[in-house]
C-alpha cells in the first residue's frame, strides 16, 4: 500500500463510510482539486464515493466553499425529496465527519470532501450532440429554478469581482499600460478589437449595478462537463463542480454555457475564419435552459440572456489577452502565445455573436412564448 492510499484511507474513516474499503483510482478530468474515486464494500456489495482534496491556493477559503456547496445541495435536496421522489441522482450529496462538518482538514494541511457517486453517470468534455446540448440547458435552467428563493445574501463571495466585466477590462488597460513583457506593440489591433466592444460587453454588469438586473445564485462555471447524464438515455442527472456557487447573474450562466457550448471551434483556434457561433447549438442550450427558466426569471433577465453570452466571451478573451501581456502568469500554456491566440478566438467568436445579436434574441423570444 502506497502513500496516498494510507491517506485516502485515513481521509475516509474521517468520514465514516460504512463497510470494508476496497481500492481506490484517480479522476483526471479536473484541472484544480486532485480527485479520487474511493470504493467500499457493503453486505456484499460495492459503494463508490468521490473523494477530493480542495487546492486551497485556488480557494483560499475553503470552509466558505463548503459552505456555500452543502447550503445548496441541501436546500435542492429537499425541495426535490418535499415533491416524493428520490433525490439519490439529481443532486451531489456530501457527507459528514464525526464533527458533523461536510469536511476534515488532515494533519498535513490537506481539505479534503467526500460525496457519493452517482452511479450510471457519464459526463462530456466537448459534444455537437444537440440532444447532450439541450439537456445541459435544462440541468443549469433547473439548478437555478431549484435556488429561485434561497436566500442569496446568505453566500460566501469565494472569488471577489469573478464577473466584474469593467474590472476585467480595467485590467486589461492596465496591462498594455505596464507591458510587462514588452508584447503590447504587436498587439495593439486585438487591443483595439477588444476597446470596441467594451461597452456592450460591461452593459450586464452596469445593469446590475443600476438595480435593473437582480442577485441569483448561479453556478459560475457552466460548462457542459460540468452536467452529468444518465449513461443510457443521455437525459441530464446532476449539476456538479459547485465551488464556484455565488451571487451573479442568470445572464453570465446562460453566456457562459454559450461561450463553449455554441462555438464552432476550441478556445485557441488560430484559423478564425472557422471561429463563429453555431446556431443550432445555440437555439439547443437556450431550448433547454429558457424552458426552465421562463416562468421564474424577470422580463429584464430574459431580455439579457443573449447579451451575457457576449459579455461572457469577451470577458474570457480579455483575460486571456490580459494574461499575454503579463508575461503568461495565470492561465497554463501548451504552446508559445496560446493566450494571445485565445485571445483572438474570444474575440472573433464575440464579434460574430453581436452580428447575431438580433437572432439570438428572437430564439429567447421563441422559447419564453413556447
Amino acid at each position: 500500500m502506497n502513500r496516498e492510499e494510507q491517506q485516502i484511507i485515513s481521509v475516509c474513516q474521517r468520514f465514516a463510510i460504512a463497510g470494508e474499503y476496497s481500492r481506490y483510482e484517480v479522476i483526471n478530468s479536473g484541472h484544480i482539486n486532485t480527485t479520487y474515486r474511493v470504493y467500499f464494500i457493503r453486505h456484499g456489495e460495492e459503494k463508490d464515493y468521490i473523494l477530493q482534496k480542495v487546492n486551497t491556493y485556488v480557494f483560499t477559503k475553503p470552509v466558505d466553499v463548503m459552505e456555500n456547496i452543502s447550503a445548496v445541495t441541501e436546500f435542492i435536496r429537499a425541495k426535490i425529496k418535499a415533491t416524493g421522489v428520490t433525490a439519490k441522482r439529481s443532486v451531489l450529496h456530501y457527507a459528514k465527519t464525526d464533527h458533523d462538518e461536510y469536511y476534515t482538514t488532515m494533519p498535513d494541511g490537506g481539505f479534503w470532501r467526500c460525496c457519493r457517486y452517482i452511479n450510471g453517470s457519464v459526463s462530456f468534455t466537448q459534444t455537437d450532440d444537440l440532444k447532450i446540448i439541450e439537456e445541459s440547458g435544462k440541468a443549469f435552467g433547473e439548478f437555478q429554478n431549484y435556488l429561485i428563493d434561497f436566500p442569496v445574501d446568505k453566500l460566501h463571495i469565494v472569488i471577489p469581482h469573478f464577473h466584474n466585466t469593467v474590472m476585467r477590462f480595467d485590467a486589461l488597460e492596465q496591462a498594455a499600460k505596464d507591458d510587462l513583457a514588452g508584447r503590447a506593440k504587436e498587439v495593439e489591433d486585438v487591443l483595439q478589437g477588444y476597446r470596441e466592444i467594451r461597452e456592450l460587453a460591461t452593459k450586464p454588469y452596469r445593469m446590475q449595478r443600476e438595480g435593473i438586473l437582480p442577485l441569483r445564485v448561479t453556478h459560475n462555471d457552466t460548462k457542459t462537463s460540468n452536467v452529468l447524464f444518465d449513461a443510457e438515455t443521455y437525459e441530464k442527472l446532476a449539476v456538479i463542480d459547485l465551488d464556484t456557487v455565488m451571487p451573479g447573474l442568470v445572464a453570465f450562466d446562460f453566456g457562459d454555457a454559450i461561450r463553449v457550448a455554441g462555438s464552432t471551434v476550441d478556445e485557441d483556434e488560430k484559423d478564425l475564419s472557422k471561429v463563429a457561433l453555431d446556431l443550432e447549438k445555440y437555439e439547443a442550450f437556450t431550448r433547454g435552459f429558457v424552458g426552465m427558466v421562463k416562468d421564474t426569471i424577470t422580463d429584464e433577465e430574459k431580455r439579457s440572456l443573449a447579451l451575457g453570452a457576449i459579455a461572457m466571451t469577451a470577458e474570457c478573451g480579455a483575460r486571456f489577452l490580459t494574461d499575454y501581456l503579463n508575461g503568461d502568469k495565470y492561465f497554463r500554456i501548451h504552446y508559445p502565445d496560446q493566450n494571445l491566440a485565445r485571445a483572438k478566438c474570444h474575440l472573433t467568436l464575440t464579434l460574430d455573436m453581436i452580428a447575431k445579436l438580433a437572432q439570438m434574441q428572437e430564439i429567447v423570444e421563441k422559447y419564453c412564448k413556447a
